[in-house]
């Protein structure tokens, strides 16, 4: 870590309460005159820094700027992970396999400003604007088999709903598998991949992909995302709470790593789905079929009545699901 990040990390842990420079400068043991060069380099950077005689520098409350630094402090494990933050990138979730097939241990986060090619499920994109989302993406290394996969994908949209209810208090509903919405639209997608083990039939790792509207405005939104999108903060951003959230999220992330396959999880998340006891049409390729949603199993499989009586569990690589006449989450 250089001076530059040090004295971010330090005024990051101070948000909104000046630290003198002497100060500064015994903690990092270095001159006075090198804090306000790494300072000045901040500002440069974009960050609201106000310095005064006798007052020191204070990071503004309302910076809303991801670092590494500025996530850290609401870190509760934090040998748990390793954060690297970007400008811009293709996709997360590309750059954290590459890590991953080169070795990254488990906890490696990959963490962008902007997606220029963000990707949902099969094949979609995931609209990624810049400074107004959390895009993200983790690897994990989890000692699961391929028929349990599908709980990494379930667990994390749990992780990331009590994220978002304890930090923003807006109140979420999961869509299976893998969608957060709030109000009736799309807050937050979920993309897992994996890589597979053949000598051991289970996991090498997963890269979990999340990516979350913040303060993206309504009128924003591309047009064929404007009756089905939304963001946290859809109208105006009433503070800055991406670095807590994210932090909150991996929070919630490392609890759920000790136990993958606890029921604890698998419970919420069927209290927290919006597709149970409705109807629904299951998309399979150029087929579409009616039926009646009744249940998540124990391997997070949909598992829905058909029109010709027969019980069917879905798993994600099969279909798509959407509700019926075109109610609100198609």
């Amino acid at each position: 870590m250089d001076l530059k990040q040090k004295v971010l990390s330090f005024l990051e842990s101070n948000k909104g309460n000046p630290v003198s420079g002497g100060k500064l400068a015994a903690q990092l043991n270095v001159t006075r005159s090198a804090v306000w060069k790494a300072v000045k380099s901040l500002q440069e950077d974009g960050y609201s820094i106000s310095a005064g005689t006798n007052r020191g520098y204070c990071l503004s409350e309302n910076t809303d700027i991801l670092s590494a630094e500025s996530i850290m402090p609401y870190i509760k494990s934090k040998d748990s992970f390793d954060i690297q933050v970007l400008k811009t990138i293709d996709s997360t979730n590309s750059f954290a396999k590459k890590l991953a097939q080169e070795g990254a241990r488990q906890g490696t986060v990959v963490i962008s400003e902007e997606q220029t090619a963000g990707r949902g499920r099969m094949g979609r994109s995931f609209y990624s604007p810049a400074n107004t989302g959390i895009y993200m993406s983790i690897i994990l290394r989890p000692q699961l088999s391929i028929e349990h996969s599908l709980r990494i994908t379930t667990n994390t949209a749990v992780a990331v709903s009590r994220a978002i209810e304890k930090i923003t208090y807006l109140e979420t509903k999961i869509k299976w598998v893998n969608d957060i919405f709030a109000n009736g639209k799309k807050l937050c997608g979920i993309l897992s991949e994996a890589s597979i083990d053949f000598e051991s039939g289970g996991l090498e790792y997963a890269i979990v992909g999340i990516g979350i509207n913040v303060s993206t405005l309504q009128s924003s939104f591309p047009a064929q995302l404007q009756e089905t999108a939304t963001s946290i903060f859809p109208n105006i951003s009433l503070r800055p709470v991406r670095s807590e959230l994210i932090a909150e999220i991996l929070n919630n992330i490392d609890d759920m790593c000790d136990n993958i396959l606890a029921t604890e999880f698998l419970d919420e998340y069927r209290k927290r789905s919006f597709l149970l006891g409705k109807d629904i049409i299951v998309i399979n390729g150029e087929t579409e079929q009616n039926a009646k949603a009744i249940d998540i199993d124990d391997e997070a499989r949909l598992v829905v009545i058909l029109e010709d009586g027969e019980t069917k569990a879905l798993n994600t690589g099969e279909v798509s699901v959407r509700e019926k006449y075109n109610l609100p989450g198609v």
